[in-house]
């Protein structure tokens, strides 16, 4: 049986990730390695150990905020790859079984019409984006779309910590744990207001 992972725990494994990245004569692969399992397993922010690496090579801030950009969007289709082998096999047994084709269906259009910015909304808030990942892929959204929306909505996460780090240096982890969710609040008010721009301009079109 799987214990809950205590704060100490959590910071201990942090540090372990850390030490291990700065050790390494492999930095980049590891960094990849860790934006990966970050996007489909572990439930630790990367920015945890993000920013700290960030701020040990400060010259580097925007090429590794690439590197764990493009960790994200290799996991980011293997997730997607994950949720669409599910809905060819057994989700189509279990959607039969309940009686649940018709609504599916019904939500698989609704997806395909606004999935983009949903995918955009999840990213840049503190729901967790296999949400979004798993359900691009059950519902066969635009894998190109997907990519898109997911490099958007992860490049403002991962370059807004460059920025800071940047812009802020040592402070940059502090202000970040600080007004994470009130910064994840806003860019979810900016995607709001695009999305329902976009939904208003189309809905306007002939």
């Amino acid at each position: 049986m799987n214990e809950t992972k205590t704060p100490e725990q959590r910071t201990n494994r942090v540090h372990r990730w850390l030490h291990r990245l700065k050790a390494s004569r492999h930095k980049d692969r590891l960094l990849f390695v860790a934006s990966f399992l970050e996007t489909l397993i572990v439930p630790i922010p990367i920015e945890l150990v993000l920013v700290p690496y960030m701020l040990s090579t400060r010259d580097r801030v925007w090429p590794i905020a690439t590197v764990a950009l493009a960790g994200c969007l290799a996991a980011a289709g293997m997730g997607y790859a994950f949720g669409w082998l599910f809905m060819m096999g057994p989700g189509v047994m279990l959607l039969d079984a309940m009686g649940w084709t018709e609504a599916w269906d019904g939500f698989q259009g609704t997806f395909a019409r606004h999935g983009f910015w949903a995918i955009i909304a999840v990213g840049v808030t503190p729901v967790p984006f296999q949400v979004a990942i798993l359900t691009a892929g059950a519902t066969q959204y635009s894998l190109p779309l997907f990519f898109v929306a997911a490099a958007v909505a992860r490049g403002i996460r991962y370059y807004g910590l460059a920025v800071l780090v940047r812009w802020f240096g040592s402070r940059a982890l502090h202000l970040w744990q600080r007004h994470k969710m009130l910064a994840s609040l806003a860019a979810a008010v900016v995607v709001a207001i695009f999305w329902g721009g976009s939904a208003l301009v189309g809905g306007n079109s002939p």
